[in-house]
C-alpha cells in the first residue's frame, strides 16, 4: 500500500455539493409557490446526501490511514481518534452551544422549548453520543446525529482496522465485502420497517452509517487493485449506475439496497476523474465549497431556525429572502470554518501531541 495519501480534489468537491444538498433538503419547504414541485421532489431526497458522506468518508480514513494501521496495528488507533476528535468537536461544541444560549433566551422570555431543546439529553449531544440509540427523537441541532454516528464509526474503525485490515483486502473479497454490507444494510432497514433509508434515524442511523462507511474502506482498496485495469473498472461503475439508478428509479430495487451500491459506484467515478484537466469537481471553487462543507452543514439548521422568525410565512418565502439566506449560510460558512473550525481543530491536536508533565520531567 502507498504510505502517502493521493490529493484527490474532486472528492472535496463531492463533499461540498453533498452538504449544499443538505441545506436545500431542509429548506425545501419555503420553496412550496417559489419553484416546480419536480425540484422541491429533488431537494426531498436530500437525506440521501448523508449516505454519499457516509461512503466518503470511508473512502478518505482507508485512503489517508490505511497504511498506519498496516504499519503500527492498535499503535495507530490513539493518534487516529485524537486527530478525528480534533476535526469534529470544535465546531460541533461551537454551535450547540451557540443553540444553548439561544434556547435559553427564549426559556427568559418564557416561550416553551419544547422538544426542540430538551435539556435532559443535553450531555449527550455535547459528548456526541446523542445517536446512538440514547434518545428518542432528533433535536438541538438536527444535522449533528451523523456526526454523532460518524464517531461511532471511527470508534469501530479504530478497533476494527488493526485486526481484520492490516493487508488490503483481494480485489474479489473487497467486492464481496462491499456486497455484503449492502444487503446486509437494507435488510436490516427493512426488518425496521424503514419506508426510506432516513426513516427511524434515531434507531438505525449509526448502522447505517458504519455499513456505508466500511463499504467506502472497502472501495478504497478496490480503487487500489484497479489502478491497472482502469478502463474496464470505469466501465463497471458506469454500469453499476446504470443498473442501480433505473432499477431504483422504476421500483424495481427499494433505495435501502440501490442507493448505497449506487454512491459506491459514483464515488469511484469521482476518484478515477479527480485528476482530469477540467473536471468542475476539481475546480478552486468547488474545493473550497468542500472545505468550508463541515461548517455548511452544521450551521445552516440553526440559521434555519433564526431565519424563520423574520419571515412572515416559512412556507412561502419570497426568492430573494431565500436567496439572501443562503448567501448567509455561505458567508457564516466561511467564518466559521476560519475562525472556529481550522483554529480548534489545530488547537486540540496541539494538546494531544503535548507531552505529559510527568514524561517531559522525566
Amino acid at each position: 500500500m502507498n504510505s502517502s495519501p493521493e490529493k484527490l480534489d474532486a472528492l472535496t468537491g463531492a463533499r461540498g455539493i453533498a452538504a449544499w444538498f443538505v441545506v436545500f433538503y431542509h429548506i425545501r419547504q419555503g420553496f412550496t409557490d417559489a419553484v416546480p414541485q419536480g425540484l422541491i421532489d429533488v431537494f426531498a431526497k436530500g437525506y440521501l446526501a448523508v449516505d454519499l458522506f457516509f461512503v466518503l468518508s470511508g473512502f478518505v480514513m482507508w485512503l489517508n490511514n490505511g497504511a498506519k494501521f498496516q504499519a503500527k496495528g492498535y499503535g495507530a488507533s490513539a493518534d487516529f481518534l485524537k486527530r478525528r476528535i480534533a476535526r469534529i468537536y470544535p465546531l460541533h461544541f461551537a454551535i450547540l452551544t451557540a443553540m444553548v444560549g439561544y434556547a435559553a433566551l427564549l426559556a427568559f422570555m418564557g416561550k416553551a422549548t419544547g422538544e426542540r431543546y430538551p435539556w435532559e439529553e443535553l450531555t449527550l449531544h455535547y459528548l456526541l453520543t446523542q445517536n446512538w440509540g440514547l434518545t428518542p427523537r432528533l433535536s438541538w441541532n438536527d444535522p449533528a446525529w451523523s456526526i454523532s454516528t460518524e464517531l461511532g464509526a471511527y470508534l469501530v474503525f479504530a478497533a476494527v482496522a488493526p485486526l481484520a485490515l492490516r493487508q488490503d483486502w483481494s480485489l474479489a473479497k473487497a467486492l464481496a465485502g462491499i456486497t455484503a454490507l449492502c444487503l446486509a444494510l437494507g435488510s436490516f432497514m427493512i426488518w425496521r420497517d424503514a419506508a426510506t433509508l432516513g426513516h427511524g434515524i434515531v434507531s438505525n442511523g449509526l448502522i447505517r452509517c458504519i455499513a456505508e462507511f466500511f463499504m467506502g474502506v472497502l472501495l478504497c482498496m478496490v480503487w487500489r487493485k484497479t489502478v491497472a485495469h482502469e478502463g474496464k473498472a470505469i466501465l463497471a461503475a458506469w454500469g453499476a449506475c446504470a443498473i442501480m439508478g433505473s432499477t431504483w428509479a422504476t421500483g424495481l430495487i427499494t433505495e435501502h439496497f440501490a442507493v448505497p451500491a449506487l454512491f459506491v459506484a459514483v464515488v469511484y467515478l469521482i476518484v478515477q476523474g479527480s485528476n482530469r484537466v477540467g473536471n468542475p469537481l476539481s475546480s478552486r471553487f468547488a474545493v473550497y465549497i468542500g472545505d468550508i462543507s463541515y461548517s455548511t452543514y452544521l450551521v445552516h439548521f440553526f440559521l434555519w431556525i433564526i431565519f424563520k422568525k423574520f419571515v412572515a410565512d416559512a412556507q412561502n418565502v419570497p426568492l430573494w429572502a431565500m436567496a439572501a439566506f443562503l448567501v448567509a449560510v455561505f458567508a457564516a460558512s466561511s467564518l466559521l470554518h476560519r475562525l472556529v473550525e481550522e483554529p480548534g481543530r489545530k488547537l486540540l491536536q496541539g494538546l494531544a501531541r503535548r507531552p505529559h508533565p510527568a514524561t517531559s520531567a522525566a
